[in-house]
């Protein structure tokens, strides 16, 4: 079907036609009149569009025409209402990647992006990034600030006027036509306790990192093999059995890597963590006893010469109150993740997984095949030149 140059009316429907152009390429045509004016509503290119489509595309254009309904109009508002829809259906997700692409030149350091993309990917994304910024609720933001806002209010607080920002990025936009359910002043500070006075009254179980190395003075003083462990936990960011059940056999001294087998693992996965200098230093320091399977850190009131046993679950706890810390042993983990999201420019992926954390999303998990191991190296010495620089100066 090629037609002569022009309008070929075909049959069929009233007005169908086949447009050929001066350059041979073909379209369909429904031609007829409103209001004594002639209309042409293009139907689709030929031979993609059927003569049998483009009939049976005439013939719903007709039946609108047979109801007073201008089809050319009719599918102009279609084309209006899908934009309008897309425009705002915009997610927090990708509201919160444009906002940040917006602004990362005019920020100071390049670390202040990942720091921010840090912070969503941790608190917020899991509530917010698939939502519709339109759809966001005050309900919604509390979700996301409640579970951190007593434990770890800095954080909270600095995620708070994040998630501000990109919403309010989103209502200039024309995202959202609704106030910002992230606004503090008239709005969530009748939900949630003033930042200055949670930080006065909370008791934390997690120390803030900006405490941690006036901190880790202080612990380095102390002469214990408890003290000595919970010093290990910190510059490893290991869970506290681990630590204290570890046997010389799991280290490769010369390729500085410790290997956490699986049997002793949350997730039942062997886990290898990488020494920084100091990680390593503390080790080298330690006494040790004859077997290769001895433990690491080996409790004094011991009676196994060859091997000792590892101190139990109280003794890092116990030194903890002792120095008047109110943190727990396992609180170090969190106080690692806080800083870096916080403070680093170390994606979230490599914290996750030096913290052994298992991946829920399963295309995450893909493409994470390998441990990240070689940035993870990179991590916990910057993690160790951090929580020791008081030790520096």
């Amino acid at each position: 079907m090629i037609g002569r140059r022009g309008i070929n009316f075909v049959g069929g429907v009233t007005g169908l036609a086949l447009n050929v152009t001066m350059y041979g390429s073909r379209s369909w045509v429904l031609r007829f009149q409103v209001a004594g004016k002639r209309r042409d509503f293009g139907l689709g290119s030929y031979p993609s569009v059927t003569l049998a489509e483009a009939k049976e595309a005439a013939r719903r254009a007709r039946a609108k025409l047979a109801q007073g309904i201008d089809p050319i109009e009719d599918a102009r508002k279609a084309r209006e209402q899908l934009a309008h829809q897309m425009h705002t259906s915009m997610t927090f997700g990708e509201a919160a990647k444009r906002y940040i692409s917006a602004h990362e030149k005019s920020w100071k350091s390049p670390k202040h992006a990942q720091q921010w993309r840090n912070t969503l990917d941790t608190y917020a994304s899991t509530v917010l990034g698939k939502v519709a910024v339109r759809d966001i609720t005050v309900a919604m933001v509390l979700r996301v600030l409640e579970p951190i806002w007593s434990s770890k209010t800095e954080t909270a607080t600095r995620l708070r006027g994040r998630v501000e920002s990109i919403i309010d990025w989103a209502i200039a936009r024309g995202y959202r036509t609704d106030a910002n359910p992230a606004r503090w002043k008239g709005l969530l500070d009748k939900l949630l306790p003033a930042p200055g006075k949670v930080t006065k009254t909370v008791h934390h179980k997690a120390m803030p990192y900006s405490q941690l190395p006036g901190f880790m003075t202080e612990l380095l003083q102390q002469d214990s093999m408890g003290a000595k462990a919970l010093a290990f936990v910190i510059l490893t960011a290991t869970r506290s059995g681990e630590v204290r059940n570890a046997t010389w056999d799991e280290f490769d001294l010369e390729e500085r890597v410790w290997t956490i087998p699986a049997e002793r693992m949350k997730a039942s996965k062997a886990h290898r963590v990488p020494l920084s200098d100091a990680a390593m230093d503390l080790l080298l320091a330690l006494p040790r006893k004859p077997s290769p399977r001895a433990y690491v850190f080996h409790s004094p009131l011991s009676r196994n010469a060859e091997k000792g046993s590892p101190l139990s679950d109280m003794t890092l706890t116990a030194l903890l109150r002792r120095l008047k810390v109110d943190a727990v042993p396992h609180g170090f983990r969190s106080t690692f993740r806080d800083w870096c999201a916080e403070q680093t420019d170390h994606a979230n992926e490599v914290a996750e997984m030096a913290l052994a954390h298992t991946v829920a999303n399963k295309v995450e998990a893909a493409y994470r095949r390998g441990d990240l191991f070689a940035k993870r190296i990179a991590l916990m010495s910057d993690w160790a030149a951090f929580a020791l620089q008081a030790n520096r100066k």
